[in-house]
């Protein structure tokens, strides 16, 4: 049996608080069930006394030894409501009594027990290995005690090899539990940080989305200003403002996927919170792109997506973002249709269209090329699909549908 490490602070059995072989084990708000532990471990003690006793006034004992063998006895039976506290130092004192009171071997037959329980086997074998002299000292300590038979001492040595091995069961059994327990717990804290993990990245791709629109916004105000420069005063100054705002914005975005990405760092019981855009923020969304100078034309069932869970319209504005920052990177003269559609019972359609862009020599914001990957795993993960390509006509379509139980 492996032995217990003393800096192991992980909960133990009911009853204890230490099981280290130093510390002393001490009652921790003992429980019902242990009192009648204890009650049940001294009425066993007594009772082997007065068996002790019995068998004391059989082969006709002197009455004083058979006194003191009785006093000390019962002051050992006493002892056993000490066990859980001082185990060690009550099986010492029972042992060494019990070289005299054979009365007391009850209440040593406890104490063996409660040490296999409570401490580690190098312990209890030094305990085992005393009490196994016990009977040959006292052979001489106590002439007077007649030799019993054979088969009284066998089944003497048996009882108490039973109870040695009882109470290591318990111990190895409640080890088992305790480590059981660990796991279960370390278990859990390894899902609660996955989970928090995933929410952080969540809410990081949200941002990132986020980001993605504002930078698009900025670079092509950037990008009017400097194909303009004999741009009248006030053109000026609102595109500069745009400029500001959007590049402020896009600091404070940045910002916050920073402050995100740290949480796991400094601050790991926080819980980061980030933007919840919905299908509502849709007209937002195209008055910022038609400010910034694109030609949007959004078609979408007002009264049928206000009924759109807060989930699936968050995937649907974050596909119409996206789809309006490809158009206004690949193809920004072009006009773009979105069209969103809730049909009850069925979902939630998402459909942007713009003419393909041609070899106009227009020089494209760059991207990371992964925009549509993200949305076709954010469609997939939403239990829906997204389509992309050329059609046709001519047209660049991008086309989503996510599942949504409208009522």
């Amino acid at each position: 049996m492996a032995p217990a490490d003393p800096r192991d602070r992980s909960p133990l059995p009911a009853g204890v608080i230490s099981d280290a072989d130093h510390d002393p084990v001490r009652p921790a708000g003992r429980t019902v069930r242990d009192r009648v532990i204890d009650a049940a471990c001294f009425l066993l003690a007594v009772g082997v006394t007065m068996l002790a006793l019995v068998d004391g006034l059989a082969q006709h004992i002197a009455p004083v030894p058979l006194a003191v063998d009785l006093v000390l006895g019962s002051l050992c039976c006493l002892g056993v409501w000490l066990r859980r506290r001082w185990p060690v130092g009550l099986a010492v004192v029972a042992g060494v009594v019990g070289v005299y009171a054979t009365s007391a071997s009850g209440a040593a037959l406890v104490a063996l027990f409660t040490v296999a329980v409570h401490r580690r086997f190098a312990v209890v074998a030094r305990i085992a290995a005393g009490y196994a002299l016990v009977p040959f000292l006292t052979l001489l300590v106590r002439p007077d005690v007649p030799v019993g038979p054979w088969s009284q001492i066998v089944l003497g040595v048996a009882f108490a090899l039973a109870v040695l091995a009882w109470g290591m069961f318990v111990r190895a059994r409640r080890q088992s539990l305790r480590e059981r327990a660990r796991r279960v717990k370390a278990e859990q804290e390894l899902r609660v940080a996955e989970a928090r993990q995933g929410e952080r990245n969540r809410i990081a791709r949200e941002m990132h989305d986020v980001l993605a629109h504002r930078l698009s916004l900025l670079s092509l105000h950037a990008g009017a200003l400097e194909l303009r420069p004999d741009a009248a005063p006030e053109e000026v100054a609102r595109a500069a403002g745009v400029v500001r705002d959007s590049a402020y914005q896009a600091l404070e975005d940045l910002r916050e996927v920073i402050g995100v990405l740290r949480a796991g760092v400094n601050r790991p019981d926080e819980t980061p919170e980030g933007p919840q855009p919905t299908l509502a923020d849709l007209p937002d969304l195209v008055d910022q792109s038609r400010r910034a100078g694109m030609t949007v034309r959004l078609d979408c069932q007002t009264d049928a997506l206000a009924a759109v869970p807060a989930v699936v319209g968050r995937s649907a504005y974050r596909i119409v973002q996206e789809g309006l920052t490809n158009a206004r990177k690949h193809a920004p003269d072009a006009e773009v249709a979105v069209t969103v559609q809730a049909t009850p019972g069925d979902g939630v359609t998402v459909e942007i269209r713009n003419p393909c862009p041609g070899s106009t020599g227009t020089v494209g914001i760059p991207g990371a090329g992964m925009g549509l990957i993200g949305l076709t795993e954010r469609a997939t993960l939403a239990g829906g699909r997204l389509e992309h390509g050329p059609t046709p006509a001519g047209d660049f379509r991008l086309w989503a549908w996510l599942p949504s139980p409208i009522v």
